[in-house]
């Protein structure tokens, strides 16, 4: 397949705002949907890494969307050439603390685009990167990248890559059993229409996927979640995570980490039930 991408790299630097203001109910709700010993934070208090994703979400009309539920207009990337998309990872630099109570803003810019060939085929990588502002001033930047890739051809399957195996000799270690209901709540509290994480018969019947996908952000938020219960009194200053395959509601998955040598960070996997890598992430701690 032949795409020529540097029409789009025109519209490179492409920025939008919005605003949001950061509520006590998407926290219970998130506190549920993972079944967290977290209480809530009272006004003022500051919020978990990752739950930055229950606020400021893209709230696209239904003529926005495609035919996989996800927005296909309205954000800053512009109209790519590729049906099918997927989390690819994301970079977090943290600045300081969400607060319950805060007035948000956040800036959004189309900051990157690359061809790449894959073991699924051609694939077109984006980057958005995010900075979202409190009253005290720059909280949080992500550099978050979405893959975009050919549609499956009727009666094949989605390409699921084989990687290398996961570290065993980890300290910090966790099953995950996801279901359709934890993916469907996660989806309702980001508000995230994507059709692969909750409409299983077009999931595998359309995209070609054993089952449900369970979401990149979901994921990552079992790889924030197992850090900050690992680190107690530790502040993550910088995560990094990049996906390497897909999980799916039909097994549990396993999140693993370990502190670095020098004491400085941890490096974290979420495991395929083939005991593979699915995601890795690097981090720095305060």
């Amino acid at each position: 397949m032949t795409i020529d991408i540097e029409p789009l790299k025109k519209q490179l630097g492409r920025k939008i705002e919005d605003e949001d203001v950061v509520t006590q109910a998407p926290i219970k709700a998130m506190i549920a949907t993972f079944d967290r010993p977290d209480k809530v934070p009272a006004e003022g208090e500051p919020i978990a890494p990752g739950w930055h994703l229950l606020y400021l979400h893209s709230y696209a009309r239904p003529a926005q969307l495609g035919k996989d539920g996800a927005a296909f207009t309205g954000g800053v990337l512009p109209e790519i050439p590729m049906p099918r998309r997927m989390y690819a990872g994301s970079t977090f630099t943290f600045d300081g603390d969400i607060r319950v109570g805060d007035k948000l803003r956040r800036e959004i810019e189309f900051s990157d685009i690359q061809l790449r060939q894959g073991s699924t085929g051609t694939l077109i990588v984006t980057t958005q990167t995010r900075r979202i502002f409190t009253p005290r001033g720059l909280a949080l930047t992500e550099a978050a990248n979405t893959v975009f890739r050919e549609e499956v051809k009727s009666g094949d399957r989605a390409g699921v890559p084989v990687r290398d195996a996961a570290p065993s000799d980890v300290p910090w270690r966790r099953t995950i059993t996801p279901s359709s209901v934890m993916l469907f709540r996660y989806s309702a509290i980001t508000f995230n229409p994507h059709r692969i994480h909750y409409d299983k018969p077009y999931c595998m019947e359309v995209e070609g996927y054993p089952g449900l996908v369970v979401h990149g952000p979901f994921a990552q938020q079992c790889l924030f979640d197992l850090l900050r219960d690992s680190t107690p009194g530790r502040r993550i200053k910088t995560f990094t995570v990049r996906a390497r395959a897909p999980l799916f509601d039909n097994a549990p998955f396993n999140v693993v980490g370990r502190p670095t040598a020098d004491g400085k960070g941890a490096e974290l996997w979420t495991v395929t039930p083939k005991g593979t890598i699915a995601a890795q992430a690097t981090a720095t701690l305060q």
